[in-house]
């Protein structure tokens, strides 16, 4: 797990045209590797306080997100072993929002796939923040 310090929002795109998801977006959070076992990510989801965790890939890229209730719902599963781990189970592997979209078009992508939040990434695929939904 590694823990990055808050990003900070701009308040306008460089270009003038409009906020993007950059400017939106929250710090990150928790990020653990993908071959992490469910049991453990859910002992640092907890410990943590968070939401969710973001999923690293062996390169370190984003390889998703997973929610407490996602991980609860599948350790609770009669297949489940103590030997699975958060590559194993279904959840969200993108497209993930681009720090370079514009918020309008990244907020009607999320609803469009009911997320209520979206990893924000660089052109490169590493997680750079968080995009989440207002109800």
């Amino acid at each position: 797990m590694t823990p990055f310090p808050p990003l900070t929002r701009q308040t306008d795109s460089t270009d003038g045209t409009g906020l993007t998801a950059r400017d939106a977006m929250h710090a990150p959070g928790p990020q653990v590797d993908d071959h992490m076992a469910v049991d453990v990510a859910l002992s640092v989801l907890i410990g943590a306080r968070v939401p969710h965790l973001l999923l690293r890939d062996e390169d370190g890229r984003c390889a998703g997100l997973v929610t407490r209730a996602q991980l609860a719902a599948h350790r609770g599963g009669s297949w489940y072993s103590d030997r699975t781990r958060l590559r194993d189970i279904p959840l969200d592997r993108g497209p993930f929002t681009s720090s370079m979209a514009a918020l309008g078009e990244a907020e009607a992508a999320m609803r469009d796939r009911t997320l209520d939040v979206s990893p924000v990434i660089d052109e490169h695929g590493y997680a750079l923040g968080v995009l989440a939904l207002m109800p």
